[in-house]
């Protein structure tokens, strides 16, 4: 079994689960999710597989887009609205791996800093993307320029 089919299994186990419990908000959230992953299988003309970074990405595309909905919501006045996409950013949340916190983020990213032997702003590139491939998810693209930015500063 494929590591996209797994996550394929778990969101679909998880639909019955809701289903069943008649767990309208999470039934949403999940039905996204597979939706996300059976579009992003079909892209481009072909069915392709996806991998475990890909699922993450979507994951996270998908829980960004939930957080900017919630804070618009919020903005407006709509704490109902706002509240359903808090709740479905939650469920989204719970299928990607623990966050890092800052101090573990700030050892792995000072690690990829040395091993490329990055000295300045300049070499920002050069950091972005070995530390997103080890990090892979488990903190978001935003907070891990700005500790190379403070790293390299």
């Amino acid at each position: 079994m494929s590591t996209d089919a797994a996550l394929e299994v778990l969101i679909q186990d998880e639909i019955k689960t809701a289903m069943k419990a008649k767990d309208r908000e999470k039934l949403e959230a999940l039905r996204s999710i597979k939706s996300a992953i059976m579009l992003a299988k079909t892209e481009k003309g072909a069915r392709t597989e996806l991998g475990r970074d890909d699922e993450v990405k979507l994951l996270q595309r998908l829980l960004k887009q939930r957080k900017e909905a919630a804070s618009i919501f919020a903005e407006q006045g709509r704490e109902d609205l706002a509240t359903v996409e808090q709740q479905q950013s939650e469920i989204i949340q719970s299928f990607l791996p623990e966050a890092m916190d800052e101090a573990e983020l700030r050892l792995l990213i000072q690690a990829v800093i040395d091993q490329v032997g990055a000295t300045s702003q300049k070499d920002m590139g050069k950091v972005m993307g070995p530390a997103n491939a080890r990090i892979a998810g488990r903190a978001e693209g935003k907070k891990i320029a700005q500790i190379v930015r403070e790293l390299l500063s």
